[in-house]
């Protein structure tokens, strides 16, 4: 505890530096706006904004401060437009789509808004505080973790969609169909051979996440409010002074603390990162209401505070094994590392002793840059949400010019604007036919993952599939897979046979 400690006292040294603290919150801030714009999300700001970070002469410390405040602050930001246009700024933001934007339509886009910045703030923080106690123990645990041992982690992932969202649990398995589907087109990086790409040289690389995540859901948001127009069914939304609430916080409290040890942990595991975490996070805080939990996708806070925790939560688990083992947790981190050996400094246990001013210093400007966030976000929670008082017919070109131009700036790909139209249109169908999105996303994003980690698997075992039961991690998570899907089945029926049955009803009563 005293090396935390001394450790700390020297990051705090460095953090609040007055040139460093003014990195934090311009990284905070900018962190935030790149956020808020649909595609771009952490990974693309930092990638944007390294070359110009070393190009400037920062030392070590200070380039790797501001980045990770851009990092930080755009996992932030990515809740503003998922909440205000149900455009996710990243993966992450998914599923705060299914209760924010609920909450907005229903004039409560301020309340939304302060309760996912709060709830971002304490998983952030409950994040770096884990980080400061626990980081090098589970990292070393982490990297224990097999590919068979993902497998399994995958696999109780999907699972988790079956009662994720929507009505439907067969339609919400669909759409994870369609996302895994649309994850194995390209070229198989095993075998060179062409999946599903119908001849078409552009599809030979893939279908980019941005381009998956504007189209179902920008371009898809989009059509829907052309559709309304057009029929005349185009509402103003009602916008209110509304802020979270004491009664919401009460509310969702335990939600708040679980998730932030939930996102943690699996923002730990390299590979993961906040689209799982977030994913996991509300998929169990659903099972975990009980007979509330139909509630979850109409405007729960508890619906919005599980994914937005969970998301920042995750971001600064990530940091442990890139900084005490040189393993990147996600692809931002990934980014980062590079940064670290950019600037010569090789990621590892010994950072900690050889190089404290580096290690700590970046942790502890994780404290400052928690709080800076809050104080930065709260104050313009009205700023944002009077952005729903713009009428929707010029909205609607507004979407369409972020979408387009985000695309083709970071894709520069013309072929991709046809591509992100026609999955808009598609998206727009799915809406018609009332599926969610949100498990098609997810879908996209867990399917390489699965696939990857399923192949190194029988590669190892020789094409032996035993290898997917032979570690403890493995046959737990596949036991939690198989009670996530099973319990509520059960308990459905047994409400159903209690409803028909007044003699049973009448002794539970009892």
């Amino acid at each position: 505890m005293d090396t935390i400690l001394t450790g700390l006292g020297t990051g705090f040294a460095v953090a609040l530096d007055p040139f460093n603290l003014m990195l934090v919150l311009l990284g905070a801030f900018f962190g935030t706006l790149i956020g808020a714009l649909p595609g771009l999300g952490p990974i693309n700001g930092v990638a944007i904004l390294l070359p110009i970070a070393y190009s400037m002469g920062f030392e070590p410390a200070s380039a790797l401060i501001l980045l990770a405040g851009i990092y930080y602050g755009a996992e932030y930001g990515g809740r503003i437009s998922s909440i205000l246009l149900n455009v996710p700024g990243d993966a992450g933001a998914v599923m705060t789509t299914l209760d924010g934007y609920p909450m907005a339509r229903n004039g409560q886009a301020g309340r939304a808004l302060s309760m996912s910045a709060i709830s971002s703030f304490i998983g952030g923080t409950f994040a770096v505080i884990l980080m400061t106690l626990f980081g090098p123990m589970l990292a070393t645990f982490a990297v224990t973790f097999s590919p068979a041992d993902y497998v399994a982690l995958m696999v109780f992932a999907f699972a988790s969609l079956a009662s994720l969202v929507g009505k439907n649990p067969t339609k919400t398995l669909l759409g994870a169909l369609i996302g895994l589907m649309l994850a194995t087109i390209g070229i198989d990086a095993n075998t060179g051979v062409p999946r599903y790409t119908f001849g078409i040289p552009d599809f030979l690389a893939g279908i980019d996440f941005l381009i998956v995540i504007v189209g179902l859901f920008g371009m898809a948001e989009l059509f829907t409010l052309v559709e309304k127009q057009v029929s005349g069914k185009l509402d103003s939304l009602p916008v209110d002074s509304s802020f979270v609430k004491m009664a919401d916080l009460a509310k969702s409290k335990w939600t708040i603390v679980r998730c932030s040890f939930l996102g943690f942990f699996i923002g730990v595991l390299p590979g993961t990162g906040a689209s799982v975490a977030s994913a996991v996070a509300y998929g169990t805080e659903k099972r975990l209401a009980g007979a509330e939990g139909h509630l979850f996708g109409t405007g729960d806070v508890r619906g919005l505070a599980a994914p937005e925790t969970a998301n920042n939560a995750a971001a600064g688990g990530a940091m442990v094994p890139m900084l005490t083992l040189g393993i990147p947790g996600s692809g931002t981190t990934a980014i980062i590392l590079g940064a670290l050996l950019m600037f010569n400094i090789q990621p590892g246990p010994l950072l900690f002793t050889q190089q404290p001013e580096i290690a700590w210093g970046l942790i502890a400007s994780m404290y400052v840059g928690n709080v800076a966030l809050l104080l930065i976000n709260l104050p313009l929670v009205g700023l944002f949400a009077r952005m729903l008082t713009i009428p929707q017919h010029y909205l609607t070109p507004m979407i369409a010019i972020l979408a387009f131009v985000g695309i083709y700036t970071i894709v520069g790909n013309p072929f991709d604007l046809l591509l992100v139209t026609g999955l808009g249109v598609f998206g727009w169908f799915l809406r018609k036919m009332e599926f969610s999105l949100a498990p098609v996303i997810l879908g996209f994003v867990l399917g390489g993952l699965f696939e990857n980690n399923l192949r190194r698997a029988l590669s190892i075992s020789g094409g032996d599939w035993m290898i997917l039961l032979e570690d403890y991690k493995s046959v737990t998570l596949y036991v939690l897979a198989v009670l996530v899907v099973a319990i509520p089945v059960y308990l459905q029926r047994r409400a159903r046979r209690m409803e028909g049955d007044p003699v049973t009803r009448e002794d539970a009563d009892g």
